[in-house]
């Protein structure tokens, strides 16, 4: 759990950096820093897309995770935990932009600081062994992307630290069991699925190109293990 706290607080602290400074930032250039994050972020999800050894079983397991994840709603769901607490932090400052703000920016953060192999095989090193040092790096990265979109999107990017929290810190403490479970073929197809979810989240939220509900694709994670599973069974 070590790396995942390290994690929360350089969020936390590169978010109140952005909060504070953030005025003072030409809106061109927080608009700029903002597409390059989105054409990294893209770039970023397309090499991940690369170690896949079956492209298909990316396939089936993002068309198997969409159902999944509109059946469980879970971009509403994002949402709405968005908008509670925006309700309860924003100040009218904020909510005066229009409440999309605070959501938007508690949607990307927790999206982006959570989906990737930085952050599953970071938790399950730390949780295994107590080594940190992967989960060190993914922190300093985090903690200058929150800069950025903290002066951009506002304080809704501080409250992702929640998500990563439950997340990487869930991840850290099941670490045992999922050792013992995941192969180095199922982590290429996660991590292959990972970085459709990036392409589409850099797509959506960070370019502004086409809308998409990219929460709901996050079951394709789990599925897309399970996938090479079942076929290491039927082979």
């Amino acid at each position: 759990m070590t790396g995942t706290i390290l994690n929360v607080v350089a969020v936390l602290v590169g978010g109140l950096i952005g909060l504070i400074f953030g005025s003072r930032i030409p809106e061109r250039f927080k608009n700029t820093v903002i597409a390059g994050m989105g054409l990294f972020t893209g770039v970023m999800g397309l090499q991940m897309f690369l170690k896949s050894e079956n492209q298909l079983i990316v396939l089936g397991a993002i068309i198997i995770g969409i159902l999944l994840g509109e059946w469980w709603r879970i971009e509403d769901g994002l949402q709405s935990l968005g908008q509670m607490l925006e309700k309860r932090f924003s100040t009218e400052s904020e909510t005066g932009t229009g409440g999309s703000r605070f959501v938007r920016g508690f949607m990307v953060a927790s999206l982006l600081f959570c989906v990737g192999p930085m952050t599953i095989l970071g938790s399950i090193q730390d949780g295994l062994t107590g080594d940190y040092n992967l989960l060190a790096v993914k922190s300093t990265l985090d903690g200058f992307a929150s800069i950025a979109f903290a002066s951009t999107l506002g304080i809704g990017v501080l409250f992702s630290s929640l998500i990563i929290l439950v997340y990487q810190g869930g991840i850290s403490l099941l670490a045992g069991t999922l050792s013992a479970i995941i192969t180095d073929p199922m982590m290429n197809e996660m991590t292959a699925t990972g970085g459709v979810i990036l392409v589409g989240l850099a797509i959506s939220n960070l370019l502004d190109m086409k809308k998409i509900r990219v929460g709901n694709f996050l079951p394709a994670l789990a599925v897309a293990p399970l996938i090479v599973w079942i076929l290491n069974l039927i082979g």
